[in-house]
């Protein structure tokens, strides 16, 4: 999100450490986007990354009680490659502030923004928990996603790719199509030889699951220092879809570490505005 979009809904973010050659960043406090990138050929070793200190978010879920709030509503990335979600969960009866509900994303970046977002609409037209977390449900539902990474290594080395043993082997000559498997984890969907030929299969899956679905769909390109190849892949998408918004967004720090430069993702989900106009 921007801080524009986060001081608007009234969100509070929990950045998540990078380590960066035995040092720790906060992604969007002390390292930029670009610096990261403008920077990863002379890191001396793969960037890593890490949970917050679950006494900070302690202490940080009391102070939002302290201040008037009775519940908060806390959106993460998947539990599948973080443990950061199952941590809040083993620990939230030692938040005696404030009424804890996490909520596991299943997914990352931009899309969680979404859900972010929507829940604080949500709350500021005064619905209820119980009513945020179903449509919150069901937005997640309706997502998918397949990606594109220039180098397997960075997946590899962190463990975050649950099927490595089949494609590592010739990690250096394909350019594998990836995706969340039903189980949420990153898994190498399809072996392709080339990013044009990987482009064209994320396009032919895109148009497989709009023919599945009877609600209005918006798509999102995302990008891990790869804007022009983003740029034109949405050009050529707005095209063939003139009536369906698509938005570009970006792998910050924390997960560009995991999918490493010149990453691209095609993902869509349910429009909000058209299907939730209320």
């Amino acid at each position: 999100m921007t801080p524009q979009e986060v001081a608007d809904n009234d969100i509070h973010v929990v950045p998540i450490p990078v380590i960066i050659d035995g040092k720790v960043y906060q992604e969007g406090v002390d390292i930029s986007t670009e610096d990261f990138y403008a920077n990863m050929k002379s890191f001396k070793s793969f960037p890593s990354t890490s949970q917050p200190p679950v006494g900070e978010m302690i202490e940080f879920y009391n102070k939002l009680g302290d201040a008037g709030y009775d519940a908060v509503i806390s959106i993460h990335l998947s539990s599948t490659i973080s443990g950061f979600y199952n941590s809040l969960v083993n620990m939230r009866d030692s938040v005696d502030h404030i009424k804890l509900y996490p909520y596991d994303s299943q997914l990352t970046v931009r899309l969680m923004g979404y859900l972010a977002m929507e829940a604080a609409r949500m709350a500021k037209a005064g619905h209820t928990v119980d009513e945020i977390l179903a449509r919150l449900d069901d937005l997640r539902a309706s997502m998918g996603e397949y990606f594109i990474v220039d180098d397997l290594q960075n997946l590899v080395r962190g463990g975050r790719l649950s099927n490595a043993s089949a494609f590592i082997g010739s990690v250096l000559r394909i350019k594998p199509v990836l995706t969340f498997n039903d189980n949420h984890e990153i898994v190498a969907f399809e072996k392709v030889r080339s990013t044009k030929k990987a482009i064209a299969r994320c396009e032919q899956l895109f148009t497989e699951a709009q023919a599945k679905i009877d609600y209005p769909m918006r798509a999102l390109i995302i990008q891990g220092n790869n804007m022009e190849a983003a740029e034109t892949w949405k050009a050529k998408l707005q095209k063939q879809y003139p009536d369906m918004p698509i938005d570009i967004s970006y792998f910050g720090p924390v997960i560009g570490a995991h999918l490493g430069d010149k990453s691209l993702a095609l993902a869509w989900m349910k429009d909000i505005d058209k299907a939730y106009p209320d």
